[in-house]
Formats: C-alpha cells, structure tokens, sequence
C-alpha cells in the first residue's frame, strides 16, 4: 500500500527543477563541503545526510551568532535549494534564527526518487543531525513548512512532544484534497496533514493567502481549526500561493511568532530529563508548488 501511495504522490506533487539550481562541490582547502553561488563568509554549512532509504540528501545549516531558535525549513514542491538562498539570508537576519534546510530525495543535489515517505525519511536525517551535530533541543526547534514541505513538518511536529513550534505556510490538508473536495481521508491519500496537526502538542503558527489559486484557503482555515495549541493565524489579504513573502505584514508577523516562543521558553521551561533525547528511527518561489491530474 505503501509503494501505492509513493506511486500516486510521484506523478503529481513532485515538481523538482530540472536542470537543479546548484551545485555541491568539496573545497580543496578545507574538505569541507561547498554550495555553488554562496562563498564561506556566508556563514552556511553543507552537509550530505545519508536517510533511513539509502539517499543521500543536501543540508544546509545557515547560522546566526545570536540564534534564539533554529528554523527547520521544509520547502514547496517545485523549488530547490538554490532558489531559497536569498529568503534564508533575510529569515535569519530578520527572526535571529538559525535555518537549517534540506532538498527532498531526487531534488537538487540530493540522490534518489521524490516520494511521500522518502520526504519523511529525508527531514528525519536533517533533525538527526541537528541533533547530533549542532547539539540542538526540541524545545530549541520549530518546524516551518511551505506548502507540500507541509507534510514532512507534520510527520515530524506529531512526533516531538516538546518541539517549541510549528509554521504552516500555504499548508495542504492532504494532497487528494488539493484536487478534489473530498470529506473523508482516502487510503491512497498522500500527506494527510489533517490527520497528522491534531497530534501535535506545540504552537502552530498559520500562514495563507486569501486569493491562494493553487491551496484553497480553506485548508489553512481548517488546519488552524484542528490544532490543539493554536497562535494568531496570519490570513495575507490578497496573498497568492507563492508570494506571501513580499508582503509587510508576513515578516512582522514571523517575528512576533519568534518573539512569543523566546517568552515562552522563558516562562515555562522544559523539564529536566533523564536521558538524552531519543533520536528519530522511523518573486524567486513562483514554482512553490503545482499540482495536476493525469
């Protein structure tokens, strides 16, 4: 049922950019891994992450010296790396947050085939490396997903029970819905994010355009409705599918998002554990996302 379901998703959510946007290459200096087009004073990291299904995937850790929380980026669906360099260098300029992102399977420089579980599978290798490698906490972490990056975000916000946040951006209740106003959940659905945002205990942030042509608003609406621990949706008047950055009013309200976790985590700390965190087993974005019917 699975490879079903990858099969479905294949054919029409996965849109990835062909030729990819970016090269890796390895520094003859420093052996260190290197994005096409970002020089070292940039303050980026790459990383290639082996994943649970054998691919390797392309991270990239943007650093910020006063970080308040690390942004664990998952993108649309038509986008690569190479496309979101400049929104990175304004979200950490502008949140005072780290960004750590990633190319799905089979986008990009990352190896493999783009399906619903490899994204899965991709975004648990990047938060193990977070983990691993930067030392970073759940309750250091939100999730932020656009549109289809949507999916992943969830699988992985239902999971940590002490995440400190969620941002759902131009977010799908499931890929079947998209296309057809369906009321029930469909066993070959893909990304069942209507399921998935009622087990999530953190803040959930929302973000949608009011004349989203691709994602009815609806579905934001109705995300926003299912989460248990619900902050000020942000409705962009006017806002489409892929432009919601060059609007004012979408970084003023990230930042008051960020400045309401930092409060948060000020007031109620998480509690000491036992045991170290278990790790998990299981403008230039107008291509964010399409969908169509075969």
């Amino acid at each position: 049922m699975g490879n079903v379901t990858s099969n479905v998703a294949a054919k029409f959510a996965f849109f990835p950019p062909d030729p990819a946007t970016y090269g890796v290459s390895k520094d003859e200096e420093t052996g260190k891994l290197v994005l096409s087009g970002v020089s070292p004073d940039m303050n980026m990291e790459v990383h290639q992450l082996t994943t649970k299904s054998g691919n390797k995937v392309v991270a990239t850790f943007w650093r910020h010296p006063f970080a308040r929380f690390t942004l664990l980026y998952s993108h649309g669906n038509a986008a690569d790396l190479g496309q979101m360099v400049e929104l990175f260098i304004e979200l950490r300029a502008h949140l005072r947050v780290n960004i750590m992102s990633y190319d799905y399977s089979g986008y990009g420089a990352s190896t493999g085939k783009p399906s619903e579980f490899n994204t899965y599978y991709d975004i648990e290798a990047v938060y193990n490396c977070l983990r691993s490698d930067y030392g970073i906490k759940q309750e250091e972490l939100i999730l932020y997903g656009q549109s289809v990056g949507s999916g992943p975000t969830l699988h992985m916000a239902s999971r940590l029970k002490r995440l400190r946040g969620v941002v759902l951006h131009s977010a799908i209740l499931s890929g079947i819905r998209v296309l057809y106003p369906v009321k029930m959940t469909l066993w070959f659905d893909i990304f069942k994010n209507i399921d998935k945002i009622r087990h999530v205990n953190s803040k959930v942030l929302v973000i949608h355009g009011t004349k989203d042509h691709i994602v009815d608003l609806s579905h934001g609406k109705r995300l926003w409705e299912l989460a248990k621990e619900k902050y000020d949706p942000l409705w962009v008047k006017g806002g489409g599918h892929c432009n919601l950055e060059t609007y004012p009013e979408y970084i003023k309200h990230l930042r008051k998002f960020i400045n309401a976790m930092e409060k948060l985590s000020l007031t109620n700390p998480p509690p000491k554990q036992l045991t170290n965190e278990p790790s998990v087993t299981e403008t230039k974005h107008s291509r964010c996302l399409r969908f169509r019917k075969r």
